[in-house]
Parts: structure tokens; sequence; C-alpha cells
């Protein structure tokens, strides 16, 4: 069966607008799995005849099967409701049931939970379901647009309608009590269906609505989370966390249900630490607790006037002082048992390159030297460093490809050197250039056909 309000066209979570959260068999928000389908009543007894039946956003109830109808999980059914009928999915038959109401503190026996399933549904059922579960968005949107103009102080996160259409039922949140009556007639004028109020939790509301958390992964509560427990700011001490309400709180404003989840074992791995309000006494003096931590098993401790410097000791050692301490001996400072207290820092090997957070980055080739050519490998002489005079004002400069005197000559005969004369400028070494023609122009060449042929 797909659900027609899924983007996918077909009822595949992934694509449902519903968040999974429609009721129909390929959006199953709270699966149970039947471990005991395929096992046979004990000595011969009948299955049990109740079932449970969900609904949207993971609403369950049970339904007794008073025609012993074949039903197996992912059936579409029609059940009692008040008034009319409602349209459900089978989650759970047979005695898991049983299990099941034994965790929800429901008694089969008592009359006033009984309610029947009357069949499976045929297309008509399910043709008026489909139709009213498409009301429930426009349905919502104008509710609050009502709920506006009366100027309530309350907030309508979701509606749901019966599968016969004939009756909505409105959840709202509200930090104080509302007075809703008028409302209500309102909102019965405006869809012509029978209106019920039902005032739900911060935690419902985001279990409704769903999200992603911190942590990366869709909410627990609209996932898996059936049961709301109360979360204390204790659990966050407990853990040694920052008492951060940006931290701590999630989308429903409230704290997070994971400070829960690992509360068993901190608590369990607290009771092997002493007691940090005792101090430690030392021939030094005395010694007050400051910090621990958890997972290292290690405790710093700071001397009496001397609050920035902190020793860390580990528990045994802590627990040794302290049975020393009753005896009436006291150990000559904390620093003796300080090497003892080793931070080893965890080993962690990197079998497929999976620690390497730069793996994916385009690494560039080096750039590949170029070959030296044939006139470049041959030997050359080193030519002799010449240092070029240095000029001076109103000086003759030695021009660079004049030949330079020697010292002396073939013969061996001192070279008689010519005085050099002052008065000659520097433009006169120079080789005097042609005057240049600025009137030269380029050849005006007409093209053919022009007035100047």
């Amino acid at each position: 069966m797909g659900c027609s309000s899924c983007s996918s066209g077909g009822g595949q979570p992934k694509g449902c607008r519903n968040n999974g959260t429609c009721g129909t068999s390929g959006c199953n928000k709270f699966t149970v799995f039947d471990w005991l389908a395929n096992m046979e009543s004990p000595n011969g007894q009948q299955a049990f005849d109740w079932a449970e039946v969900r609904f949207k956003n993971g609403r369950k109830d049970f339904y007794k099967n008073v025609n012993n109808i074949t039903l197996q999980p992912g059936d579409i059914v029609a059940v009692e409701a008040s008034p009319g009928h409602d349209i459900g999915v089978i989650s759970v038959k047979g005695d898991l049931v049983r299990l099941q109401m034994r965790k929800n503190n429901f008694d089969p026996e008592d009359p006033n939970n009984l309610k029947k399933l009357y069949r499976k549904a045929n297309q008509k059922d399910i043709d008026l379901w489909t139709a009213a579960r498409e009301r429930e968005g426009e349905s919502m949107y104008k509710s609050r647009v009502i709920a506006d103009g009366l100027g309530l102080n309350m907030k309508i996160s979701d509606v749901e309608y019966q599968g016969d259409g004939q009756k909505a039922t409105f959840y709202y949140t509200a930090e104080s009590r509302v007075d809703f009556r008028q409302l209500i007639r309102d909102l019965a004028s405006e869809f012509g269906v029978r209106i019920e109020m039902r005032q739900i939790g911060a935690r419902q509301e985001a279990a409704r609505l769903g999200g992603i958390g911190s942590c990366g992964r869709e909410l627990c509560c609209s996932t898996w989370l059936t049961d709301f427990r109360t979360v204390n700011t204790s659990a966050a001490r407990y853990q040694q966390l920052a008492l951060n309400p940006a931290k701590l709180a999630g989308q429903c404003g409230k704290l997070k249900c994971c400070l829960n989840y690992e509360l068993d074992s901190y608590l369990e791995a607290l009771n092997d630490f002493p007691d940090t309000t005792k101090a430690l006494e030392t021939q030094r003096g005395r010694a007050f607790f400051q910090k621990k931590d958890i997972f290292k098993r290690i405790m710093w401790y700071a001397y009496e006037g001397e609050a920035l410097t902190w020793v860390p000791l580990s528990v045994d050692d802590v627990k040794t002082i302290i049975t020393a301490n009753e005896k009436s001996e006291k150990p000559a400072s904390l620093e003796m048992f300080k090497e003892d207290t080793l931070e080893l820092e965890p080993q962690l090997t990197d079998v497929v390159g999976q620690d390497d957070l730069t793996r994916f980055d385009r690494k560039t080739k080096p750039k590949r030297r170029k070959k030296p050519t044939a006139n470049a490998t041959k030997e050359r002489k080193p030519s002799p460093a010449v240092t070029p005079p240095r000029q001076v004002r109103n000086q003759p400069v030695q021009v660079k490809n004049s030949p330079k005197p020697s010292g002396t000559t073939k013969d061996g005969q001192p070279l008689k050197r010519e005085p050099i004369d002052p008065s000659a400028s520097n433009s006169a070494a120079r080789k005097k250039r042609p005057p240049r023609n600025n009137n030269r122009r380029r050849p005006n060449n007409p093209k053919p056909g022009s007035q100047n042929e």
C-alpha cells in the first residue's frame, strides 16, 4: 500500500512528506518485531484474539478481533471509534500483544478498554482515509490563523483526521491554560467536522515534527523512543558537563534525553572513587580536592594556600593516603606519589587511511626539473671576475669593450701608461649614434580604387 502524500509516489520513507509517520506499511516509525510469530501456542491454546493497531505519528491502541479475522502485520483495518470508525495498520498480533499490554499497563478484562476490530479496510475506506489525510496540512494552517485572530496564547502543531473524516483532533502546546471554547465553534463551522483539542508537551511536539539533532542523526523521539523519562541537571553534573543551556537543551527546549543513556555507567564508575569532601593530610600541609577525570581515574589536589598548583594523583594513591590518615600517619608530600601517575596516550593504528583528514585533498605533483642541454654540459672555463670601476662625477670611465693594458710587454719591459685627461667627458667614450629621424613615417599604401590612384 503506497501513500499518496509521499513525494516519492510509492510510500518510500526517504521521500515521505510526513517524515515517515503517515502510518502506511512503507513508512513505519515504531516497528515491532514479532519474534513469536512462528511459535505455536502451548497445550493447544487458541491464539490471543487482540491486536495492536498503529495510527499516525506512532499512536497505538489495542483492539479485540471479535470476528476472528485472519490478520497479518501491515494489514489496513477498520476499528471502532467515537463516533464512527477509524482506519489503522496492524503492527503486532498474537501472543506478543499480551506482552505489549503488560508493558503499557493495559487490562484487557476491563470493559471500559474493550474496543472492537471490525474488518479489513476495503477500497472505499482507503479512499476516504487518503482524502482525509490530504486535508490535514491545510486545516492546520487555517486553524493557526483562527487561533491568532482570537488572541489565544497557544501553538497548534499537528492535526489528525479520523479514518471516516467525521472527526479531527488538533494537538497544541501552551504554557498556561487556554479557553478554546470559541475556537472549537469556529473550527467546527469552518471544517464541518467534530473537533477535539488535545494538549501535548514540548517533547511530544518535537517527536511529531521531527528534525536532526546536534549529533547529526534524526531525533530519537521521532524514530524509536516511546517513553519520555525525566531528565535532571544532576545527570549533567555526574558526567562533568558544563551547565550550558544552549548545548544541553534539545530542539524541544528541554534537557536532551540522551543525557540518561550513559548515566548508569558514570554512576557505576563513580562508586569506586573516594570521598572528595575529605582533605588529604601531609607533612607539607593539607590538600583539597579540585578536579577528577572519570575515564583516566585521576584526581587533582591542591595544597592549602597554593590553589594554582594542582598535583595529579591516581585513585589508588588517594585511597592509600586516606587510609594512612585514618591511622594518624602523614606522608611527606603528594609529589612522592606523582611518579606513579602516568598519562598514557592512546596509540591508534591507521589501517586503511581513515585517520588521514587530508586524504581527499588534491595533491599537486612536484615540478620536474628540466634536463640540461648538450651545450650546458660542456665544461666552461671560469671567466675572471671583473669589477667595474666606481663612477665618480666629472671623471672618465673606461669602456667595457676597450682592451685593458697589461702590466708588462712581451719583452718583459714595463708598460708605459698614458695619463688620462680629466677634462674628457663620459659621453666622449661612448659611440656616437645617428640622430633619430622623427619625420620618418610609414609609406602610405593606398587601397585600390581610391582617389589617390
